[in-house]
């Protein structure tokens, strides 16, 4: 009984511990966000809002992370 009194706060933590990182993840990877995103900074580009480097380095970053979202959205295809 006592055991349960003190895992139940730990259980708690755990759990809103994964749906933090779910949450994370889902705007890390998610697919149409980071088309905007790469959009939105080509946009900046050419608007001359930011600079050539700035570009690479944000557009780099952008594209890896796509990149991760297809794989993981193959992964979970192929699961199913």
């Amino acid at each position: 009984m006592i055991f349960k009194l003190f895992s139940l706060p730990i259980r708690s933590l755990l759990k809103l511990g994964e749906k933090i990182q779910e949450e994370v993840d889902q705007e890390l990877y998610d697919i149409p966000y980071l088309q905007q995103q790469l959009i939105e900074l080509h946009m900046m580009f050419e608007m001359e809002e930011i600079d050539e480097i700035t570009y690479f380095e944000q557009e780099q970053e952008l594209i890896r992370r796509y990149k991760i979202a297809k794989e993981r959205e193959q992964n979970e295809f192929l699961d199913d």
